[in-house]
This record gives structure tokens, sequence and C-alpha cells, in this order.
């Protein structure tokens, strides 16, 4: 079942080659109120902000492919709709978060018919005819599902919820923002030229305004959501829009580098390659509150993370966003922030560094050839619990990372909800993952443990086999300091590696002769992540498998199947986070990963940010944009108000 999942390692390529053609053309403005600060003899100066990027934002089109600059500047633009902070959503723009405790959402029986557009039992949108197997109204689980025979009458589950916005939206020129802004926003992003994700309008039945503040979203019969409080399109202003066509909007200056929002700033000037101005919104609906706390804001790009550092230290940046790599100056940061010359702000979201165990190689999906394939290493899960006692993965966080993170237990944050706390975590044990290899037949035939073991009494592998596995990643040096000190430890086990390295186009190339995508590796270490706050699953059910039938497209590179596995993560996924089920199948997802471990968790890759010493109310969250309270932030004097 596909979520509305974004896998990072998977798309980088992508992001890292996508560009921006920058239009030269000068919009006219259309409002007769000046957009800087009216100054007198008496006032004081305009306070101001300097938040520095790592680079250049691809666009500002706000239903374009960002990248994390765009969405960092867009956050000052649109204050909402919703943030995500703490794992938890909560409205912005909407007065309240729909629920089914407060009937803003409902789940009716629906009746459907023979060719009408549902979701099937596998999450997939199809047509209803025989055969399809549906879950009927009331059923949310694998046990009832039934095959439509084509002509008895069916009803199913169908979600509705309504989203009813804040009476006192306010575009930045002063045109009222309705909810017909938001159907308008639907309506572009269901031009399939424009949208850039197409699963949730796919499973939109009818998208409406139920009045001036009201939208209301119906899914496809059997589509049971558990972000259903989502399912709201950002605003658009159509009185601005409306004369250019959809596919017109990414490349026009007033949608894609000085659109207008309803949040706290708005655009003054972009000057590619150097900056972005912006002023207060004069609009903004928080205002008589005193947001935004800053006066005038700036984006400067920096790509250089030293230079980054040094204009922090020059006062020239006030804020260093997360899109600058400050990886390699963590532990310089840690210093300045001993020394009160710097804050570091470190967070650990839901992107995973991952070693990967090819459980089952591609050339597998045509029966296994004991002649031709790659003996089945991996088959036994002793095997693969012997490798991760034996990874010392402990040790990469302290060296590597600078303690900035953790070493995962599983393949949910520990800070989620839904987090299973009696999991064990495997720690950095040689002497266990040895008796876990001898148990799956590895032996140490030599009595020389600097050699790698060999397979005597291996089921799946032939006899005297050496435990000496091909290790793929790409060439940064990160990942070079990774392979040094696992290929270490793992050699106090016995177990050899064969490293090699690739660069990113190589590696995370296309199906079948891809590496990944192609599932033909012993072992693999990339990373992969998620925005949003859903529990990802998915990553590792069948269906994500790549292959032949899914054109090599899929985030579970392993080959890994287990069919308790997929349905415990499809009733996960089937139930609403007010449900028991939910919570109950996301930890059963847990105990089974960690029993099987098809890829090893290596750590959670950090985030880190800095600001000067006098910033204040930089709340940074691992599950919010960066800026997501950017009307809140201040400096100087100022923070002791």
């Amino acid at each position: 079942m596909k979520r509305k999942l974004f896998p990072l390692a998977l798309i980088i390529i992508t992001i890292l080659t996508g560009c921006l053609r920058l239009s030269s053309q000068d919009e006219t403005p259309t409002e007769s109120f000046t957009p800087f600060p009216t100054l007198t003899p008496e006032s004081p100066a305009p306070s101001s902000l300097t938040v520095c990027l790592g680079r250049e934002p691809n666009t500002l089109y706000p239903f374009g492919e960002l990248n994390p600059a765009a969405r960092s500047v867009l956050a000052a633009i649109n204050d909402g709709p919703f943030d995500m902070v703490g794992y938890e959503y909560q409205p912005v723009i909407y007065t309240r978060k729909p629920s089914l405790e407060n009937g803003e959402a409902q789940i009716v029986r629906t009746p459907v018919q023979a060719g009408g557009q549902v979701v099937d039992a596998d999450g997939n949108l199809v047509s209803l005819e025989q055969g399809v197997r549906v879950h009927p109204a009331d059923c949310r689980s694998d046990d009832c599902v039934i095959t439509y025979d084509g002509t008895t009458l069916l009803e199913m589950d169908q979600m509705v919820v309504n989203f009813r916005l804040r009476p006192d939206l306010t575009w930045a020129d002063g045109t009222p923002l309705t909810a017909d802004d938001s159907i308008y926003a639907f309506e572009i992003n269901a031009n399939a030229k424009t949208s850039a994700n197409t699963y949730l309008i796919e499973r939109t039945q009818i998208y409406e305004a139920a009045d001036a503040q009201t939208v209301q979203w119906w899914g496809v019969p059997g589509f049971i959501d558990p972000t259903y409080f989502t399912n709201f399109w950002a605003p658009a202003p159509k009185h601005l829009w409306n004369e250019f066509s959809a596919d017109q909007l990414p490349s026009i200056d007033i949608a894609s580098r000085t659109p207008i929002g309803w949040g706290p700033y708005m655009i003054v000037e972009w000057i590619a390659g150097d900056h972005i101005s912006l002023v207060k919104n004069p609009y903004y609906f928080r205002s008589s509150d005193g947001f935004p706390k800053i006066d005038t804001l700036s984006f400067r790009f920096i790509p250089d993370p030293n230079k980054a550092l040094s204009e922090l230290v020059a006062g020239r940046c006030d804020i260093l966003d997360p899109s600058i790599s400050l990886d390699g100056l963590a532990n310089l940061l840690q210093e300045m922030q001993a020394a009160e010359q710097a804050q570091v702000f470190i967070n650990s979201g839901m992107t995973i560094e991952w070693l990967g165990l090819g459980l089952a190689p591609a050339s597998y999906d045509h029966g296994y050839d004991i002649q031709k394939d790659r003996q089945n290493i991996f088959a036994d899960a002793h095997t693969r619990q012997g490798i991760a006692y034996c990874l010392d993965r402990q040790s990469v966080v302290d060296r590597v990372l600078f303690g900035m993170t953790t070493v995962p237990a599983t393949y949910i944050p520990v800070e989620h909800p839904v987090y299973d706390s009696n999991i064990t975590p495997i720690p950095y044990d040689p002497e266990v993952g040895v008796s876990l290899l001898e148990l799956a037949g590895w032996q140490d035939t030599d009595n020389d443990p600097s050699t790698p073991r060999r397979a005597v009494k291996a089921a799946t592998v032939a006899f005297n086999t050496p435990l000496l596995l091909k290790y793929y990643t790409t060439t940064t040096p990160q990942r070079r300091q990774v392979v040094e000190i696992l290929e270490k430890s793992l050699a106090e086990c016995g177990i050899g590696l064969k490293v090699e390295y690739f660069s990113q186009n190589d590696l995370y190339a296309s199906g079948p002769e891809g590496f990944l995508f192609g599932r033909n590796f012993n072992l693999a270490e990339y990373a992969i992540g998620v925005i949003g706050n859903e529990p990802p699953c998915g990553w590792f059910t069948s269906a994500e498998i790549p292959s032949e039938k899914n054109l090599w497209a899929g985030t579970n590179i392993t080959g890994y199947s287990n069919a308790e596995f997929d349905s415990a993560c499809r009733a996960a996924q089937l139930s609403l986070p007010e449900e028991q089920t939910y919570i109950n199948s996301y930890r059963q997802t847990q105990i089974i990963f960690s029993a099987d471990l098809p890829a090893i968790p290596l750590f959670y890759r950090p985030q880190i940010a800095a600001a000067r010493p006098d910033i204040c109310h930089f709340d940074f969250d691992p599950t919010a944009n960066p800026l997501w309270n950017i009307e809140s932030i201040n400096k100087g004097d100022a923070c002791q108000k």
C-alpha cells in the first residue's frame, strides 16, 4: 500500500540536480501601500533578522518540488495551514483540528457500484469489478476482506472531513482569504502537468466549499487515511493567479519568485544568487498580538559551511538553517556553544542511515538457481542478528557524529507516540554476535579470528563458503569514516568486507542494472526518510520490492517479504490515530521487524542548525519546518521583554 511517503535517499539525485530558471521580469505592484516601515525622527530603527541557507530556493511555487531552502522561505510567507510539532499536528488557519470526536470527521457507509472508483484491500485505486478484493463497510482488517462478485449490493466506508477556516484570514495585499482559494489550489494540483504528488488527489472524490469559511473533503470509498486532518490544500491567491493556466504558474514570477501569502512576511525582492528580502505583512492575522516580532527578514544563500559559520560570528547571519551542511563543523560548534559564542540545535527526525541486507536479489525472482545465483547468505535470521551485534554503531555515533545522534532500536523514533518501548535495542556485543553466527552454521575453521568464518552447517550456503560480504555505499567522507569503523568491528566476529564506493548516480541507478533498485548487493549503506509524521512501515512491505512488475520502483530494496508484517502494516494504515488498533498494529510491525532485521538501522541522521547567542524563540523541532515559528523569533534586548 503506497502512502504519502517521500524517501529522501531515493530522490536525492533529483533534488541535487534540479535547477530553476529565474525570470528577470519585474511584477507591477498592485497595492498603494509601501511595504517598508515609515520612519519618523522618533521612530526606532526597524529590527532585522538574517537567516542563511545552504542553497538558493529552486522555486517558491508552493506546489512544486521544493528543496529544503524553499520550504524555509515559504514558512515565512505562509503560516500553516497546520504545524507538525513534537509528532503532533496543530491547526493554524483552520479553527480546530478535525476529529471523529468533535464531529468534523466522519466515516460513513456509502453504496458502491460496479465500474465505480474504490480503494481495494491492498490500498490501490481501482475500478470496482468482479474479482476485486475490498473491505466492505465496517471492515478494516485482512480477516474480513471480500472478493466482489460483480452483482451483490456493496457498501464501503467513506471518510468525510470538514475544515473550518479562521474568519480573519487575509492575503498580504488585503484581499480576504476564503475556502474558494483552497478549492482553487486543489484544482491547480489536480492538473497532472503541475502536481508533484498525485496520491491524495487520486483518492479524493469531492473537494468543495460548503460556505465561505468551510472546505469539505470526501475520500474515495475504501480510503481510510490516518492523516485525514491534513487533507486540506494550502490556499492559492485565485484573485491573482486565475488569469494564468495551471501549467503556466510554475514559471511566472508572481507564483514562483514573489508569491503572495497570508503569513507573517511578504517578499520585497529576490536577487538571484545572493538573497531574498522580506518585510512584515501588514494584514497578518496575528499582527494585533505583536507578531511577527522582527520587522525585516533576509535569506542569504551560503553553500560553504565554513563561510556560513564565519558570517555567523561576524553577525551577518543570525541563524544558520539546517540546509547548510554543518556536520563537519559539529565539534567546533559545540565548543562555541560551551563558550557562549553560539547556540547549537541538533535534531534527529525520521531519516535513518541504514545497512540493507540483500535478502532476495532480483535474480531470485525467476526462481533460485543454485548454480548461477548468489548464495542465500542471509536466509537464516541468526546470521542477520549476528551481524547486528557485531556492528559497533555507537562508536560511529560518538566518533563520526560527535555524539549528536543515537542508534535506533527500530524504524520509528523513540519520541514517536507509537514507538514500542518494550523492544530491546541491539548493542555492540561481539560475543553474542559470534554465538549467533555459529548457531547459523558459520565457524572459525582455521582458529584465526582475522580471517572470515566459513559455512560449515549453514543451511542455504555451500560448505566452506567464506563469510566475505560486498559492501556498497557512496563516496562521501562521512560514509568512508563509517565504513572504517564497521569494517573493523565486523572483522572481530570473523566477518570480512569487500568495500566498493560509488557515485550517487551509480548507486541509485534504476533497476535492473542499478545496485540498490536492481537488488544486486550483499550489504548497502544508504539513507531513507519521510516528510510527515506517519510511521513508514510501507518501506519494507512486499508491495515496495523493486521488480520488473513495478518498473523497479520501491523502497524495499532488500527484497524482504513477510506476510505477517504486510498484514500488520496494512492494519495500521487502515486505522486512525484515535483507535487502539493503530497503536497495536504499528507496534506489531516493530516486533516483527526487530526479529527479522532485513535492514539494520545505523543511526538517525542529525539535523543541525545554529544561531547567534542573542537569538531567542528559535524552536528547532525534529518534526517541524525549521522556521515553523518564524513570527516568534526575536533578538537582542527584545528577548527580555
